[in-house]
């Protein structure tokens, strides 16, 4: 993926903070994680989220791209697999 520049909501940044991550593993997490989820009807650009699994990490990342390449972060956390399949892809289904 080719883009601009990367920003970070305030959101991201506190998310990023309490679970010690830097933004060289957000990059490569927007890099070379599967998309698993598309949000088309979100403001102002329509968001995905990102699964990215490496090096005993694993996390999700919500971002959108601008129609001039640029990437927002919306959030950033590690699954839980009490909310999420062992897959860490598919929602676990609440009773």
């Amino acid at each position: 993926m080719i883009y601009n520049q990367i920003f970070y909501t305030r959101h991201s940044i506190q998310r990023m903070v309490e679970r010690s991550l830097d933004k060289l593993i957000i990059e490569q997490a927007i890099l070379s994680g599967k998309v698993i989820a598309e949000y088309p009807d979100d403001k102002p650009y329509p968001s995905c989220l990102s699964l990215y699994i490496a090096n005993n990490i694993v996390l999700h990342v919500v971002y959108s791209i601008d129609e001039n390449k640029n990437i927002f972060v919306t959030t950033v956390y590690e699954p839980s697999t009490e909310e999420w399949n062992e897959d860490f892809r598919t929602r676990r289904n609440k009773l």
